[in-house]
């Protein structure tokens, strides 16, 4: 790691004093263990580097499953004053608005424990997955650009759910100021086949059970119950929303030379927000949110067809629903309360989930008295966590939480690692059936590759940035 000094504050946060260029300082949610590990890659370098932006507001801050990204530490969180402030693709990441959907069904293990594998087997047959898979549906240029302005509500209209998927989707399943005249042609392109497909890497559908609950009021009004079956879906932008970042990040190192100030490292290129360039970016940045929005709504869809017809189940006993759609890779205009009253200001959450309190009117209604549902998924092999935002979180760290368990391995450790074994034995081994489109998918996603989940839901817990709600364990996951 590089030369930065860290000071411990307490028993979950570490402090990087100010030096050279940073202009606030940066503050590290996370266990000793994991500050350890976090030594071994330049994600806390990172997070020097984002303090010095112009703008930022507070602190820098990472997440207990941060490691090292592009420009930003994938884990990052930064908000910018709207006037001096800027707004950076490396701080919202390559897979815009890549994001968690946690559906909850009135079926307990039981009645699915006999049919799991059959279950498995059509979830991967019925949702294409893998690296530059393409979806039944072959959308018209028009077409798509009415998804990038509509996002979730679009697939609803197209009879891709309902109205109350909306309602428990982060932002009703929309950004606004999406323009999908500042989307290029290539991701357009890219994006044209490829809705309603889950992805490769770590994007995943998994069949889950409740396991453990810590809040049972909470947990009630999320509708979750002990040996209750539901299913995560992690996706995101796809190929769009990839392009999208490739494009401005090009455009923007151009334009590094007039930014009139140092930047520590050529993959925080960024704009002011007051710009053209930077409006152009958000308006495009907003189209791919969209679109991942709609993507997850479909992928939702298929699934419920999927237990229909492997279960014989009518929709309603089968009792699908939305529990919330959370968002990790973006930006957004938000409003917190700082000195002088409640301010706008443009957070960017990389690798990070919002967090925001009981009582926010920005959470859907049905759970306000809880705070906003915060879906936390682990490896393969593990889970999820649900757990509710908080106030401190809302005041501390502009309403962000984890995203994750965090990679320890690189892809090409993890596939070092894993030589020579079975990992769908090992899986099956562990109670979880698992599939995937690519061979070396399974191999660089080994339950080794990532962190702790329990360590790290336990910081953010202890840290008050959301609270424990419930636990899922895994029992089916196909992979791309």
């Amino acid at each position: 790691m590089s030369e930065i000094r860290i000071e411990k504050l307490d028993g979950y946060r570490w402090l990087i004093p100010p030096t050279g260029g940073m202009r606030v300082p940066g503050l590290i949610y996370s266990s000793e263990k994991m500050m350890e590990e976090a030594g071994k890659d330049e994600s806390p370098r990172q997070v020097a580097n984002v303090a010095c932006l112009p703008g930022i507001l507070r602190y820098s801050f990472a997440m207990p499953d941060m490691h090292w990204g592009y420009g930003f530490p994938i884990g990052g969180v930064a908000a910018f004053d709207l006037e001096e402030g800027v707004i950076s693709p490396g701080g919202v990441g390559y897979d815009i608005n890549c994001g968690c959907r946690l559906v909850a069904t009135k079926l307990r293990f039981e009645e699915i424990r006999d049919r799991l594998q059959d279950l498995v087997v059509a979830l991967f047959r019925n949702i294409p997955s893998g690296v530059g898979s393409t979806g039944p549906l072959k959308l018209s240029t028009e077409e798509e650009k009415d998804v990038l302005r509509y996002g979730a509500r679009w697939a609803v209209k197209a009879g891709f759910g309902t109205e109350a998927d909306l309602e428990t989707t982060e932002d009703s399943g929309i950004i606004g100021g999406a323009d999908p005249e500042r989307v290029s042609k290539r991701a357009l392109e890219r994006g044209r086949e490829q809705l309603g497909t889950l992805g490769s890497g770590n994007h995943f559908l998994e069949v889950e059970v409740v396991e453990e609950v810590f809040d049972e009021e909470a947990a009630a009004a999320f509708g979750l119950e002990i040996d209750q079956v539901a299913v995560l879906i992690h996706s995101g932008s796809r190929g769009l929303g990839y392009q999208i970042c490739d494009d401005y990040l090009a455009r923007l190192v151009k334009g590094i030379p007039s930014l009139g100030f140092p930047l520590p490292d050529r993959q925080l290129a960024c704009a002011y927000l007051d710009s053209q360039e930077g409006r152009d970016y958000f308006a495009a940045m907003a189209c791919a949110a969209n679109y991942a929005w709609a993507n997850r709504q479909m992928l939702m869809h298929w699934t419920r067809e999927a237990f229909e017809k492997v279960l014989h189940k009518s929709p309603v006993e089968l009792g699908m629903r939305l529990v919330y759609d959370v968002c990790h890779n973006i930006a957004k205009f938000e409003e917190f309360p700082l000195e002088g009253g409640d301010v706008k200001v443009c957070v960017h959450r990389k690798g990070a989930t919002r967090s925001f309190p009981p009582g926010h009117p920005a959470v859907p209604a049905v759970y306000r008295r809880h705070g906003q549902p915060v879906l936390i998924p682990g490896d393969m092999g593990v889970g999820s966590y649900v757990l509710a935002g908080t106030e401190k979180a809302f005041r501390e760290t502009f309403g962000s939480t984890c995203h994750g368990a965090g990679r320890v391995l690189s892809r090409a450790q993890a596939v070092k690692a894993s030589r020579g074994r079975s990992i769908p034995k090992e899986m099956k081994e562990r109670g979880v059936i698992v599939m995937a489109a690519g061979k070396g998918t399974l191999s660089e996603e080994i339950p080794e590759a990532y962190k702790n989940l329990d360590e790290v839901v336990n910081v953010v817990h202890e840290a008050g940035l959301s609270r424990k709600v419930a636990r899922l364990r895994a029992v089916g996951c196909i992979k791309g």
